[in-house]
């Protein structure tokens, strides 16, 4: 890769990430640090924004554009869903361009979008998928709220129960498996993390209030914590 390619291809994935450190720019470009350092000179020579911020990487100046493109929250958080989907993909040449495709993509999000879907991509997890439309609309809402820490309200369903309970709960994470999505949340009822299938919600109201991080781990949850239907 020449070195103007190079400058781009950097300047375009600054943009796609809030900080990005020199050894990781360093191992996806096969470059060494030193180099980075280099190419991070000749960005600022060239009157790009880049500033460092010590022990934590580098970054462009908030609302520095490289073009005119603006997405919305919930049109981010469709992109991120997506790519965890396709990431399941047996095909190494699809998931690979799109995943490029999303870099060049995500370098136009402003950088409280950038924010929340970078949050948004630590609490999905996708273990199989097949397409299914699901009976409600609430994913895109979900996923707001577990951005944003709101509560939210809903009525839920069990399988095989024609009884509906209420429930408040915090949103923490979702993953998707057998087709279906999971919510997981803690619930204000059963004062414990639960999970609950999406399309298993009858109603759903997302509050303004706001809860505290509970800086739930989905990883951790796998380990010591398998779903079970509420």
């Amino acid at each position: 890769m020449s070195q103007l390619s190079r400058l781009i291809s950097l300047l375009t994935l600054l943009k796609s990430k809030r900080l990005l450190t020199a050894t990781e720019l360093a191992d996806k470009f096969n470059v060494s640090v030193r180099t980075i350092y280099r190419d991070i000179r000749k960005l600022e020579e060239a009157g790009i924004p880049v500033f460092s911020i010590e022990g934590r990487g580098y970054s462009l100046v908030d609302n520095y554009t490289v073009a005119p493109v603006q997405f919305t929250e919930k049109q981010a958080n469709a992109l991120i869903t997506a790519q965890h989907i396709i990431n399941q993909s047996k095909d190494v040449s699809f998931v690979t361009d799109f995943n490029e495709a999303l870099t060049k993509i995500k370098s136009v999000f402003r950088t409280s979008i950038q924010e929340k879907s970078e949050l948004l991509n630590d609490k999905i997890y996708v273990f199989n998928w097949e397409y299914e439309e699901l009976a409600s609309n609430a994913l895109s809402e979900i996923q707001l709220a577990i951005t944003n820490f709101n509560f939210i309200e809903i009525n839920y369903q069990k399988a095989n129960d024609p009884t509906v309970s209420f429930r408040k709960i915090e949103p923490c994470a979702m993953y998707s498996t057998n087709n279906k999505w999971i919510l997981i949340a803690w619930c204000h009822l059963r004062t414990e993390m639960r999970a609950f299938r999406i399309d298993r919600i009858r109603h759903f109201k997302i509050l303004p209030d706001k809860f505290e991080d509970r800086k739930f781990s989905i990883q951790d949850y796998f380990a010591s914590c398998p779903y079970k239907d509420n």
